[in-house]
């Protein structure tokens, strides 16, 4: 009789190992995005049988930080057997002397009961306050974006279609859910005529007010995005050229907004533009309408 044979069981693929996300030679308090980005990649991330919110707590507390804040993570702690995460880009939402916002760009990749993998990702706002020997998390803020919209408006299409628009999950989720005013799509569209855009945040994650202030936010009314890199280099990056720089802030004037941040200074009387600690890592595009 002929030997029976057994069939092999498929082993699953590995999930994406991205190395951990870091702050380069020109960051202001480097160890603020540091710490902020450990946290994240505690909780966003695990090994086969590594879920669950003891497992969670542990890890947060290995880093030296109050393991409550495990309790925290909505989005980043799916049930999934196993989760990786690559932090796309760690930008500021603010940065004070004593305490901070550090917006964690993230990409998640998830393993399923039946071995397969996923990929999400969501926008983390964390908040820091100064301690020593490093600042500490004081609370965290996981963005949530709407569900798809059944028409959002035509632009949106164009922007994702794009080559030249780079969006990560939690961005093109808020364009997909119809609630990012046209002034910012047709913008995106204008500006990635000239450059390469690398989109951080729209509108989900970001913090509702102006940092430090009672001031709303032209983010969360999907009024305004943050550029961190333009064509392939960071804005961060002091390799990157100041006139590179300066020109998309002039076109992004150019194209509408009223409000445009970033490490430069350009000067003008009643000029649109600004700059300080928070934006030197980044180019805040607004809009009032």
């Amino acid at each position: 009789m002929p030997t029976p044979t057994s069939t092999p069981t498929p082993t699953a693929s590995p999930l994406p190992e991205p190395p951990l996300w870091q702050p380069g030679p020109a960051e202001i308090q480097p160890d603020v995005k540091r710490r902020a980005v450990e946290l994240v990649a505690a909780l966003g991330a695990w090994p086969p049988g590594g879920q669950g919110a003891a497992a969670a707590r542990a890890r947060v507390a290995a880093l030296g930080l109050p393991p409550a804040l495990a309790d925290q993570a909505g989005p980043l702690a799916p049930a999934a057997s196993e989760a990786s995460l690559e932090v796309v880009v760690a930008q500021y939402g603010g940065i004070l002397a004593d305490s901070a916002s550090v917006l964690v760009v993230c990409r998640q990749w998830t393993r399923g009961p039946d071995g397969s993998v996923a990929e999400g990702g969501t926008t983390v706002d964390v908040r820091l306050s100064r301690a020593e020997p490093r600042w500490t998390v004081t609370e965290l803020h996981p963005g949530v974006a709407g569900p798809a919209a059944a028409a959002p408006p035509p632009a949106v299409a164009r922007v994702l279609a794009e080559p030249r628009i780079e969006l990560p999950p939690e961005a093109a989720a808020d364009l997909r859910s119809g609630t990012v005013h046209d002034s910012v799509l047709e913008a995106m569209l204008r500006l990635a005529g000239p450059y390469t855009l690398s989109v951080s945040v729209v509108r989900t994650g970001h913090p509702l007010d102006v940092f430090g202030t009672a001031r709303p936010s032209d983010h969360p009314l999907g009024r305004a995005f943050d550029v961190w890199r333009i064509d392939g280099t960071a804005v961060v990056d002091p390799a990157t050229p100041r006139q590179l720089v300066t020109s998309f802030m002039r076109d992004a004037a150019a194209a509408g907004s009223y409000n445009v941040g970033g490490p430069v200074a350009i000067p003008g009387a009643g000029n649109r533009f600004f700059t300080d600690d928070t934006h030197h890592d980044h180019c805040h595009v607004g809009f009032d309408f």
